[in-house]
């Protein structure tokens, strides 16, 4: 039986900031992963980037947008890809395109397209201005 969901190829210019597999219990009754399960991921995809560029600790301060736009399954291979689209004084704004492969499939579908603010801070968890040389 073909994949009901719409077939989009991985990126091929760049490398996934995370990847994983859902497991059992991370679903809910009827196989469908719980949002808040793959929300989770985003926020941790989209810190490593961030992180990176603050060149140290940092806090998730908003959820710009988050769309929904497929179902993932139990044992689909779910890749993230991050991408920094914004450096301010103390935040940094991160788009994450999130893709899941069905086990028996080579190729994968978007399900979900997000942008988080994250701040940096410092040991004591206060603000902390980016250095300007990135």
């Amino acid at each position: 039986m073909p994949d009901p969901r719409s077939i989009t190829p991985l990126p091929v210019d760049r490398e996934p900031t995370l990847r994983v597999i859902p497991m059992p219990a991370d679903a809910n009754h009827t196989g469908d992963i719980f949002g808040g399960w793959i929300m989770a991921q985003v926020d941790l995809a989209g810190a490593v980037p961030a992180m990176r560029v603050a060149k140290g600790r940092v806090a998730t301060v908003a959820v710009n947008s988050f769309v929904f736009k497929q179902p993932v399954f139990v044992g689909d291979v779910v890749s993230l890809y991050a991408e920094v689209v914004r450096i301010g004084r103390t935040s940094i704004t991160v788009s994450v395109e999130v893709y899941a492969q069905h086990r028996e499939a080579d190729s994968g579908s978007k399900v979900t397209e997000a942008v988080l603010t994250y701040v940096a801070v410092d040991d004591n968890r206060r603000p902390r201005v980016v250095s300007a040389q990135q």
